[in-house]
């Protein structure tokens, strides 16, 4: 088996914690994680649009795409994805329409941009509180999507569900939104949290992954060290192996107050496994 790739960062895991917030774009101070991230060998980075201050996000103004264009040339760093959090606060499936509208727009804009940077995929969150309840929301969702669906397939963007549902009914889901651009973000670490059997989600929408999230938790628990909780890497390496995969990887590991060594330390972790215990070639 071959893992020949290179790796993501989910943005702020190389940074100290913004505001106390477990994930969230370090306004202020986001450039640093580019130079750092070329430092040790990370390949680009998974910007986040969260919900708080999202009107001063770097990706939300042509301005701010010049900023992130100008880090990118200066170290070589890429953005190829987005962790469009801001979507958890304010689901695109909201009953109240209000919200839902502007989440829509939101939404328009970011793909819009997006394309500006060359960014492949945009990972929408149905998890925690923006979970997606019942056949209402899911209508609702898809109602909401079709605009955007039109729009990112013009401009070749990649919608990437991130939700916790079974892995039947997240198909049926996929299934009824029926584009090619809706697509599935993959987080090993929630789906051994669910308690998800990985071989059944990779055979039901294996071929529809864009987006995968590299993390460990445990069964029902948060986030943990890597190789301290219930994901399976060994199965993990096993299926991935099957697919011609292409998109993004991105480290989205346990992080404490600082985040730089506890990084490292995970890290190192991730390729030892490639390299010795799956017997596969990483190249960075």
């Amino acid at each position: 088996m071959s893992f020949t790739t290179n790796f993501g960062i989910m943005q702020g895991r190389l940074l100290p914690k913004f505001m106390n917030r477990y994930q969230a774009h370090p306004m202020g101070y986001w450039e640093k994680e580019f130079i750092i991230a070329k430092e040790i060998g990370i390949s680009y980075v998974e910007f986040i649009l969260d919900h708080n201050d999202y009107e001063v996000n770097p990706l939300m103004s042509d301005l701010g795409i010049i900023e992130i264009e100008k880090i990118i040339q200066k170290t070589g760093v890429g953005v190829r994805s987005v962790c469009a959090d801001l979507f958890m606060e304010a689901p695109l499936h909201s009953e109240n329409n209000s919200i839902s509208n502007t989440s829509k727009e939101i939404l328009l804009k970011l793909i819009e941009n997006s394309a500006k940077l060359g960014i492949t995929d945009i990972v929408i969150p149905c998890v925690d509180q923006s979970t997606l309840k019942g056949k209402d929301d899911q209508t609702r969702l898809i109602e909401n999507l079709a605009e955007p669906i039109k729009f990112a397939t013009k401009k070749k963007i990649n919608l990437a569900l991130e939700t916790d549902l079974a892995p039947m009914p997240f198909l049926d889901l996929l299934n009824k939104l029926d584009s090619e651009v809706i697509k599935v973000n993959y987080d090993i670490g929630n789906s051994a949290s669910l308690g998800f059997d990985i071989f059944e989600e990779f055979k039901l929408y294996g071929s529809r992954i864009s987006d995968i999230h590299i993390k460990d938790r445990e069964l029902g628990g948060g986030s943990v060290v890597l190789g301290t909780g219930n994901a399976n890497f060994k199965s993990f390496f096993e299926v991935f192996s099957t697919l011609d995969f292409k998109g993004p990887i991105v480290m989205q590991v346990y992080r404490d107050d600082e985040g730089i060594e506890i990084f490292k330390k995970q890290f190192d972790w991730f390729k030892l496994k490639i390299k010795n215990e799956y017997d596969c070639n990483y190249t960075s």
